[in-house]
């Protein structure tokens, strides 16, 4: 951009060298823009980003200056001047875009740090929560498990010692001799209580 600069800057001084001061040549010309700038956004990944490009309007009102006495280099320093308008418009259109870009940058780092630094550590504390929790109750159920079985074993234990007993009893029944009893007779008359309805 410098060099463009430089030779912009040095063409004017070898046209106005060449053909004098021509500034009231141009400013009486100049009654309409030539050249302008037209710009159109473009999405780049969700950012809207601005580019200027620049449009050469109407036929040339500079066609007639310096044609008395230098000519040529006055023509040479408006080519000069119209290359370094292009380069600053690129230039501009790019510097807009990288401001743009950086704030776009900056929102997304904000965002990834607040990811970071509040968003995931507040999940990883509820899921270190949620995890001490359901270790709890799996040492809660084993414990009640626990207590199941003993339990189970204690019953287990009071059924057969029950059972023996019942075994030795019915061994020393079956040991004692069966005193007969005199069988009831079916059509003798039996006292039933009434049954009401």
């Amino acid at each position: 951009m410098g060099d463009v600069m430089k030779a912009v800057y040095f063409s004017l001084a070898e046209a106005a060298y060449s053909a004098g001061d021509i500034t009231q040549t141009v400013i009486q010309n100049a009654d309409k823009a030539q050249n302008k700038i037209k710009f159109q956004r473009d999405n780049v990944a969700g950012v809207q980003l601005t580019n200027f490009t620049m449009h050469t309007e109407g036929s040339d009102n500079y066609q007639l200056t310096g044609l008395g006495k230098g000519g040529q280099t006055v023509s040479r320093c408006k080519d000069t001047a119209q290359k370094a308008l292009k380069l600053l418009v690129e230039l501009a259109s790019l510097q807009t875009a990288f401001i743009t870009l950086d704030e776009a940058i900056k929102i997304t780092n904000r965002r990834v740090n607040g990811i970071e630094y509040v968003i995931i550590p507040r999940f990883e504390n509820t899921i270190a929560y949620v995890i001490e929790e359901l270790d709890e109750r799996d040492r809660e159920e084993f414990y009640r498990l626990k207590k199941i079985q003993d339990k189970k074993k204690i019953i287990r234990a009071k059924q057969k010692k029950l059972a023996d007993e019942l075994t030795a009893k019915e061994a020393e029944k079956a040991m004692t001799p069966v005193v007969d009893q005199p069988a009831r007779s079916i059509l003798e008359q039996q006292h039933d209580p009434d049954i009401m309805f």
